[in-house]
C-alpha cells in the first residue's frame, strides 16, 4: 500500500459532518483558535467524501482505505440477498480490514467510530458508534462497560428529542459531548496507545437540526451552534498538547462529509412510480415487500437506484441483457427531474464509474447526487414527491476536511507540507495513519 507519511503513532479526531468551509470560517473568526493554530502548523485540505456521502460508507472507507466495492458498505440500509427485506449492515458486513487489524500488534483505542458495531476483539479497546443497538455488544473489552456507566457514557444523541423539544435536544447534545470528553480523558492514560481515534458524531446531529442557526446570525440558537464548536476546539487544543507530550508522531483531524442548507426532501421512489418504473401492490406501501411484478427499478437512501433484475429479486422484471437500455432510460428520466421548475439532480453515476473491487455486483446500478438544497430519500411509504423536513442541514460530497499536524517527535515532520496532495478523498486517510 502506498504511504504518504511515515511515523509510528497517531492520534485521530473525527468531527462528523463538519465542513471544510465551516472550519475555515470559524478558525478565521477566532471561534476555534486551537484548530486555527493547527492549520498554521500543519496541512489543511478540502476533502471529498464517499459516494453516497453518508457516514456509514465514508467512515468505512476512512478506516480501511477501501472504496465501497471493496469494503461492501454502500449505505445505512440494504436489501437482504434475494429479497425485498430491508436490513442494516454493521461491522460484521465490512469486508476490508480496518487499520487496527492491518497492524494488529499496535495498541489501539477506537472510540465512537460509526458502523463499528458490534465491537470486535482487538489489541486495545473499541467503543462502537452509531448505530449501536445493544450497549453490551458495543464495548470491547466488556470490563469497560461498568467504567463507562460511571462516566454517564452514551452512544449517541437522542435525535427524537429535537422533534419534541428543542431545549431538551440541546441539553442532550451538551450532555453527550461532555460524556464523550470524559471518556476520552479516562482512556487516554490507560495505555501507551499506538493509535488513539476519537469521533464526535454529535456535530452531525447539530448541523442536521441547526444549520439554519449557523447561517442566520439572528437565530435564537446561533450562539449555541458556535459555542458547541468552541467547546470541541478546547478539547482539540488539549489533545494537541497531550499528544506532543506523549510523543505521538501525528495529529489528524478530519470529517467524513460536509454540510449545507436543506430546502426540500425529495422522495425518489415516488418519482419512479410517477414515471412508470416502480409498481406497488398497495399505495401507500407498507414496505419494500410491496414491490410488484413489472417494476423496473427502485431506490434506497440516499439516491441509490437498483434495477429489479430477474433472478436477483423475487419479482425481478429486467433481463440482464436489457440492463444497458434500461439504465439509459433511467438516466434520461432523472436528467429531466424538476421540482418547482428547479432541476433536482446534479450528477448521475454508473456503478462502474465510482466503484471497483470484488463486491461491485452488490452496488447500486446508479447513484444520484442532488443539486444544492435537495436531499434524496427512498421512503417507499409516502405518496408525496417532496416535503419539508425537521432537518435544516444536509450532507455534501465535496466539502469534508483533513488537517494533519506532524508533532515534534515525528519522523514525518519534513513531509508535512508536501506529502499530502491537493486532491484528497476519505479513502486516502489510511495512507497517512
Amino acid at each position: 500500500m502506498e504511504r504518504w507519511m511515515v511515523g509510528k503513532r497517531t492520534v485521530i479526531v473525527g468531527l462528523d459532518g463538519v465542513p471544510y468551509g465551516l472550519i475555515k470560517k470559524l478558525t478565521e473568526d477566532g471561534v476555534m483558535p486551537n484548530t486555527g493554530k493547527i492549520t498554521q502548523e500543519g496541512i489543511f485540505r478540502q476533502m471529498t467524501s464517499s459516494i453516497p456521502e453518508i457516514s456509514s460508507v465514508a467512515w468505512s472507507s476512512i478506516i480501511t482505505g477501501a472504496n465501497p466495492g471493496e469494503h461492501g458498505i454502500f449505505g445505512f440500509t440494504e436489501l437482504s440477498e434475494g429479497s425485498y427485506r430491508l436490513s442494516f449492515p454493521n461491522f460484521t458486513n465490512l469486508k476490508a480490514k480496518p487499520f487496527w487489524k492491518i497492524q494488529p500488534n499496535k495498541k489501539s483505542a477506537i472510540i465512537n467510530v460509526p458502523s463499528t458495531y458490534p465491537a470486535e476483539r482487538l489489541n486495545g479497546i473499541l467503543i462502537a458508534g452509531f448505530v449501536a443497538l445493544d450497549p453490551n455488544k458495543a464495548i470491547y473489552p466488556p470490563s469497560l462497560i461498568e467504567e463507562l456507566k460511571k462516566l454517564d457514557y452514551r452512544i449517541d444523541v437522542n435525535a427524537k428529542q429535537a422533534h419534541q423539544s428543542k431545549e431538551l435536544f440541546l441539553r442532550n447534545l451538551n450532555n453527550t459531548l461532555e460524556a464523550r470528553i470524559a471518556t476520552y480523558r479516562h482512556l487516554w492514560d490507560k495505555e501507551d496507545w499506538d493509535y488513539f481515534m476519537l469521533v464526535f458524531t454529535s456535530t452531525d446531529r447539530l448541523s442536521h437540526f441547526l444549520w439554519d442557526a449557523y447561517e442566520e446570525k439572528s437565530h435564537r440558537y446561533h450562539s449555541f451552534f458556535l459555542n458547541y464548536l468552541r467547546r470541541i476546539d478546547e478539547v482539540i487544543g488539549e489533545i494537541d498538547e497531550q499528544a506532543a507530550k506523549r510523543n505521538y508522531d501525528k495529529l489528524v483531524l478530519l470529517s467524513d462529509h460536509g454540510f449545507e442548507r436543506l430546502n426540500k426532501m425529495i422522495y425518489v421512489n415516488k418519482y419512479l412510480r410517477d414515471c412508470g418504473f416502480l409498481k406497488l401492490k398497495d399505495i401507500p406501501a407498507k414496505s419494500f415487500n410491496d414491490i410488484e411484478n413489472g417494476t423496473v427499478a427502485f431506490a434506497l437512501d440516499p439516491g441509490r437506484i437498483y434495477l429489479n433484475i430477474e433472478g436477483k429479486y423475487p419479482r425481478g422484471s429486467v433481463k440482464r441483457s436489457e440492463t444497458d437500455k434500461v439504465i439509459e432510460k433511467l438516466v434520461e428520466t432523472f436528467k429531466n427531474f424538476t421540482v418547482d421548475a428547479e432541476p433536482v439532480i446534479n450528477q448521475i453515476y454508473h456503478k462502474e464509474e465510482i466503484y471497483e473491487g470484488a463486491l461491485v455486483d452488490r452496488a447500486p446500478d446508479l447513484v444520484l447526487m442532488p443539486n444544492a438544497g435537495f436531499d434524496l430519500k427512498a421512503n417507499i411509504k409516502t405518496d408525496k414527491l417532496w416535503d419539508n423536513s425537521a432537518f435544516t442541514g444536509k450532507h455534501t460530497y465535496d466539502d469534508a476536511f483533513l488537517l494533519v499536524k506532524c508533532l515534534p517527535s515525528s519522523e514525518s515532520k519534513g513531509y508535512c507540507n508536501s506529502a499530502i496532495p491537493e486532491k484528497v478523498n476519505v479513502s486516502d486517510i489510511i495512507k497517512i495513519i
